[in-house]
């Protein structure tokens, strides 16, 4: 759940900052960023724009909302995919991404993560949105946060059929607004 502070917080000085900066870089292709609302830094409007060189979801393009906790940097954010939610592994039905980088700091209680791979305050928006990128180049598959996606993902590497890779192209069609 985001805040909006009433005054200016570090957090919320940090946000603007990164914000402008996302929006000024001229590395950036791809990747749209802004405020859900004017009046509150901690929630981003995101649209990721897959690069038609991807081998799955090229030339989707696919919205986000990023929320920030009151303790940013030292907590992490939370990105949600919005409608249409792109079947991915590691998406959760419901649109939030799993992604290491994006779970709290410290030790993994369940031991599949070590304190490296977590959040750490030198993250940005910008290294967190750059990893999601690459997440659409890349699924893991053995951090499924959809199963279903997960298992198609592997089977159609060990060479079974490429129902993935239909489901994901159908994705792709209703993130540009095309139903079929």
């Amino acid at each position: 759940m985001s805040t909006t502070p009433s005054k200016p917080t570090a957090a919320g000085s940090l946000l603007q900052r990164q914000l402008k900066e996302i929006n000024t870089a001229k590395d950036l292709s791809g990747i749209s960023v802004g405020l859900v609302r004017d009046s509150n830094v901690f929630e981003w409007e995101v649209s990721l724009m897959i690069n038609d060189d991807c081998k799955y979801y090229g030339g989707g393009i696919f919205r986000a909302h990023l929320t920030f906790p009151a303790d940013y940097p030292h907590m992490p954010p939370k990105l949600v995919f919005q409608t249409p939610i792109p079947f991915h592994p590691n998406i959760y039905p419901s649109g939030e991404l799993c992604i290491s980088i994006l779970h709290p700091p410290g030790e993994d209680t369940f031991g599949y993560e070590s304190a490296a791979e977590r959040w750490t305050p030198v993250q940005t928006p910008e290294t967190i949105l750059l990893s999601v990128i690459s997440l659409f180049s890349e699924p893991n598959e053995d951090s499924p946060a959809n199963l279903d996606a997960a298992k198609l993902l592997r089977a159609e590497r060990e060479g079974g059929p490429k129902e993935f890779r239909k489901r994901v192209r159908q994705c792709v069609k209703e993130s540009l607004g095309e139903v079929d």
